[in-house]
C-alpha cells in the first residue's frame, strides 16, 4: 500500500475474481487479435493465391478484391466498437472487485 494510494494492490492482485477478470481480458485480447490479422492479412494471401477469385466483378468495375478491403474498414470499427463495450464492463468488475476489498 502506498501513501497516495488507499488500496492495497497486492491483495487484490491475489483475489481469485481479480485474477479471473485479467485472464478472461487477455483471451478476449489475445483472440480479437489473432482475429483481425488473420482477417487483415488475407487480403493479400487471397489477391496473390487466387487472383480471379478477387478480379471477380461485384458490381460494375467494384470487384470481389475492392469489397473485401473495405469490409477491413468495417470489420475494424466492428472489433474495436466491441472492445469498448467489454472494456466498459471489465471497468465495472475490476471496480467491483476494488470495492468488496474495502
Amino acid at each position: 500500500m502506498t501513501e497516495k494510494s488507499p488500496v492495497n494492490w497486492d491483495q487484490i492482485e491475489a483475489k481469485p475474481a481479480f485474477r479471473s477478470l485479467l485472464g478472461r481480458k487477455a483471451k478476449f485480447i489475445i483472440s480479437a487479435t489473432i482475429f483481425f490479422l488473420a482477417y487483415y492479412l488475407s487480403l493479400p494471401v487471397l489477391v496473390g493465391w487466387f487472383p480471379d477469385l478477387m478480379k471477380t466483378p461485384v458490381w460494375g468495375k467494384v470487384n470481389v478484391a475492392y469489397v473485401f478491403a473495405l469490409s477491413q474498414f468495417v470489420m475494424a470499427w466492428a472489433v474495436a466498437f466491441i472492445y469498448v463495450r467489454k472494456a466498459a464492463a471489465w471497468d465495472k468488475e475490476a471496480a467491483d472487485v476494488i470495492k468488496d476489498h474495502h
